[in-house]
């Protein structure tokens, strides 16, 4: 399996006047089709390392290349491009758009990347939304659904735009036992059938022990 992501040597620190270190030379690689947790305690840097992952930050030093192309010397633009075509994102409190249907929360972010509206779009999104079971709440205001549908929705739109690896930053932490498994379960049987790589981010061990492969964060270093 050749590597969508790969970080060599990657450094982070924050401040001028007084320096604080957050990631200590971390090197890895996410396969295709990798499926794979991110562990580690209260402030080991696993949302600073899932950000420079996901090109929403810099490293102070190290390389980050997706698809075999370095990033790190990329423009702004270049990583944007870069990030709308490759990478997806599900956050932990979903950020969606309360008066918006589920369609237009979907469709709307590939729409304003391309700058225009087409049915391609529309009809890969509904496809999307019958896959997380919400195809009958297409014109439903997503301030009307529940909390696990909600996170559905966002698992949705993270894959409008067939990204080859998605990045979860505690995807089921604000739910419930019961709408918690379920999105997992998406995850996975997203992850079965399209073959899209997963990093997620998560503090439950049983849940981190149900994917393939163990990422685990202490004090900025990873650890076996």
């Amino acid at each position: 399996m050749s590597a969508i992501l790969e970080l060599d040597d990657i450094t982070r620190t924050f401040g001028d006047v007084v320096v604080t270190r957050v990631l200590h030379g971390i090197s890895l690689e996410i396969h295709e089709g990798d499926f794979c947790s991110l562990m580690g305690p209260s402030g080991s840097g696993k949302s600073t390392l899932l950000n420079i992952m996901g090109l929403l930050d810099q490293p102070t030093t190290g390389r980050v290349s997706v698809s075999g192309v370095e990033t790190t010397r990329m423009s702004d633009r270049e990583r944007t491009r870069v990030r709308g075509e490759t990478i997806g994102f599900i956050f932990q409190f979903h950020h969606l758009l309360p008066a918006f249907t589920a369609l237009e929360n979907i469709v709307l972010p590939s729409w304003l990347a391309t700058g225009r509206r087409d049915a391609e779009t529309e009809r890969h999104a509904l496809e999307l939304l019958d896959r997380v079971g919400l195809a009958s709440r297409r014109d439903t205001p997503v301030r009307s659904l529940s909390g696990g549908q909600q996170q559905r929705i966002a698992v949705a739109r993270a894959l409008a735009r067939r990204p080859a690896i998605v990045l979860a930053d505690e995807p089921t932490g604000n739910l419930d036992t019961g709408s918690a498994d379920q999105v997992f379960q998406l995850l996975r049987d997203i992850h079965r059938e399209l073959g899209t790589a997963f990093v997620i981010v998560t503090h439950d061990p049983g849940l981190a022990a149900r994917c393939d492969r163990a990422l685990r964060i202490v004090d900025g270093r990873m650890v076996d």
